[in-house]
């Protein structure tokens, strides 16, 4: 496992599916010109989402083939899928990157606290039920699909308490600036504000 230095910080962005953490981490990384730490998952991809951009899709025998090897510094299973990043993908990116950030459920983020302490920050980012809900439609997604997310809603906001940031995700560019506020103070990048 990558021993994290002085400084050196991943940043979860955490949450219930449809409360807009991917939009979220993409835009404060973006910002921050921060290194995307990409999970491999066995579903199939969703409308919209790319291979190698939003998740490494790979079969189920390929997944459990590099789990057998070592390879996952963490894995999940969820509803009869699997997901986990690599160990060499964290490493390699720390080599040019003070920091990075991944997209998680609630059970990856807290496998990623255990490992790495203070230097995991978890950003909890929410909605309303019905407002992820509404989300995961106007997304295309199948009605099967939004059921079984829902069934993990109230256990996502549940570990809200846990994280050390939480973000009512209602006007993307209001969440997105307090979310780059926080960040500031982690990365102490000295900025000088000008009038």
């Amino acid at each position: 496992m990558y021993e994290l230095k002085d400084r050196e910080w991943i940043f979860v962005f955490t949450g219930p599916d449809g409360s807009g953490r991917k939009t979220m981490a993409d835009m404060v990384g973006s910002t921050f010109g921060m290194k995307k730490v990409i999970s491999y998952s066995t579903r199939k991809p969703r409308p919209g989402e790319r291979d190698g951009q939003d998740y490494h899709f790979i079969s189920h025998e390929e997944f459990l083939k590099a789990e057998e090897r070592g390879e996952f510094l963490e894995t999940i299973r969820l509803d009869g899928n699997l997901y986990g990043i690599k160990h060499k993908d964290v490493e390699e990116m720390f080599k040019t990157s003070g920091c990075i950030y991944v997209i998680m459920n609630t059970e990856g983020a807290e496998i990623l606290k255990r490992l790495y302490g203070d230097h995991v920050v978890r950003l909890f980012v929410y909605a309303d039920r019905q407002t992820v809900e509404q989300r995961q439609r106007a997304m295309g997604l199948p009605e099967d699909v939004i059921a079984r997310h829902m069934a993990h809603y109230d256990e996502a906001m549940q570990y809200m308490k846990q994280c050390e940031h939480q973000f009512e995700n209602y006007d993307i560019a209001h969440t997105a600036f307090a979310i780059t506020e926080v960040l500031e103070k982690y990365l102490q990048r000295d900025l000088k504000q000008t009038d």
